[in-house]
């Protein structure tokens, strides 16, 4: 297999297990499916919900069904092992190799190379808001949790903004011909079902919850669990794109440091105040889309959600950008910094393009 379509296959397997979608344009077809039986390929290729932009991953498939299928388009590539399971591994043509386990039993495992973590049940759930709680009050993060070798699958049921995530993004097709988008899933319908039945059945599953997300981890965690414990929540798309910078600066080898709004503040007035004057401005505290600022006794980082781009900043202006994200600019002027030193915070972040008023404006 060429070193292209390998690392497609690694492109589409991301997505497929975290929800998120390749590009921004919601497809007419699933842009990956995962079979976990083979026998079910032809009933799959037979269907609308695949097409020349699909990725289809079948186990052991024969050397004859792999390469693009002459009636879908779409492209077939075998797999050996198990994508299904919540431990185990799986592999493409012996270079791309994934490791498979539960969220568990995580804290105890060997990081081999590249983990998917699921939720198996809702032992598992508890345990990754139990982790989530403690980053939030105490700023503790588990540390396989922000390992870059890691990653969370079913972002949406977990309290992540995916809004692209569903049967345009992802299909899973269990032994039975059950279809969903994740082995945890709900299911949408059988494998054959057409792109519309499928897209039908994910609206008026996620349509009787008033939680999105009930559909990925339907099969494993009960809604009646899941929904209100993130409902409760409303930080937890914050806490897991958090997770994402935090496993970017380990790759920088940059390790342990505080974030902003979890369990610590840089500036010292704002910890103080924690319970008035930030309660008012409360709104990206929760927001997954403002900025995330980190620190270490040396360095401080400012990443922007959505921007492959980390900006290193010294003390000063790390402070500054705090009170500007937790009070906005008008009042971080009024109440901490004086309004040149503000102004010189925001060009510098403009001069980068990165319009932070304007990003704090839309945040807030």
């Amino acid at each position: 297999m060429n070193e292209e379509l390998i690392a497609r296959v690694g492109h589409h397997l991301r997505s497929w297990v975290t929800g998120r979608p390749l590009t921004a344009e919601a497809p007419g077809t699933a842009a990956t499916v995962v079979l976990e039986d083979a026998a079910g390929l032809d009933a799959v290729l037979g269907s609308d919900a695949v097409g020349p932009g699909t990725l289809v991953l079948v186990p052991e498939a024969p050397a004859v069904q792999q390469g693009r299928d002459d009636r879908s388009g779409a492209t077939v590539v075998g797999y050996e092992g198990s994508l299904s399971g919540s431990e185990g591994d799986a592999s493409v043509d012996d270079v791309l190799f994934l490791q498979i386990q539960d969220y568990g039993v995580s804290p105890y495992m060997s990081l081999l190379g590249t983990t998917l973590v699921r939720m198996s049940g809702d032992t598992d759930f508890d345990l990754f808001l139990a982790d989530a709680d403690a980053a939030r009050t105490e700023g503790r993060f588990a540390a396989f949790a922000v390992s870059p070798a890691v990653q969370l699958a079913d972002l949406s049921a977990l309290g992540a903004r995916v809004p692209g995530d569903g049967p345009g993004t992802r299909l899973y097709v269990g032994r039975d011909g059950g279809v969903s988008v994740s082995p945890q899933g709900l299911r949408l319908g059988t494998a054959g079902d057409s792109a519309a039945v499928l897209r039908a059945e994910w609206e008026r599953l996620n349509a009787a919850s008033e939680v999105p997300g009930t559909v990925p981890l339907g099969a494993a965690v009960p809604e009646e669990v899941r929904g209100p414990a993130v409902h409760q929540r409303p930080w937890l798309a914050r806490y897991l794109t958090t997770l994402d910078v935090l496993r970017d600066l380990q790759t920088r080898g940059i390790t342990e440091p505080r974030v902003s709004g979890f369990g610590h503040r840089l500036v010292p007035e704002l910890a103080e105040a924690e319970g008035a004057l930030y309660t008012e401005r409360a709104s990206n505290a929760d927001d997954a889309e403002a900025p995330i600022l980190c620190w270490t006794p040396e360095r401080a980082y400012v990443r922007v959600p959505g921007l492959d781009r980390t900006f290193q900043l010294g003390r000063r202006a790390a402070e500054i950008t705090e009170l500007l994200l937790v009070l906005g600019a008008d009042e971080a002027a009024t109440r901490h910094a004086d309004r040149a030193e503000v102004e010189r915070v925001l060009a510098f972040f403009a001069d980068k393009g990165v319009p932070l008023a304007r990003v704090l404006e839309a945040t807030a």
